[in-house]
């Protein structure tokens, strides 16, 4: 477990600041108004859209704790194949310098939750 707490911490970090950054600053709601409301998830986008931002924060909580790391693990590699399929991928590989709004960023986070999932000892 100890050998996992750099790797748990800096996904939690990442994973706090991605789900709190939309928060106050309207960004959520614009985010389920704009786009997911638009793409067929109309009238629940806003709540589809705070769903995931608060899923983030739980994985992050679940990531520092060091409980129930593999669901939560599995839940936000869902939601981040999800991204993945709806958003980045008509916009290429990179995030930034060859592209912009990328897969790389996410397929990172998964590669990285997957290690989580396969180091952790329990069953959830």
């Amino acid at each position: 477990m100890k050998n996992t707490l750099i790797l748990r911490g800096t996904v939690a970090l990442i994973l706090i600041i991605h789900g709190a950054g939309g928060m106050f600053n309207g960004g959520v709601n614009a985010f389920g108004t704009m786009y997911l409301d638009k793409v067929g998830f109309a009238p629940f986008g806003v709540a589809l859209a705070w769903a995931v931002k608060l899923s983030h924060l739980i994985a992050a909580l679940s990531l520092l704790l060091n409980r129930y790391v593999k669901i939560t693990a599995i839940a936000t590699i869902l939601i981040l194949i999800t991204g993945i399929v709806m958003i980045h991928s008509k916009d290429g590989w990179f995030v930034v310098g060859g592209g912009r709004n990328g897969v790389e960023y996410n397929v990172l986070l998964i590669a990285v939750l997957v290690f989580l999932i396969r180091e952790t000892k329990t069953k959830l």
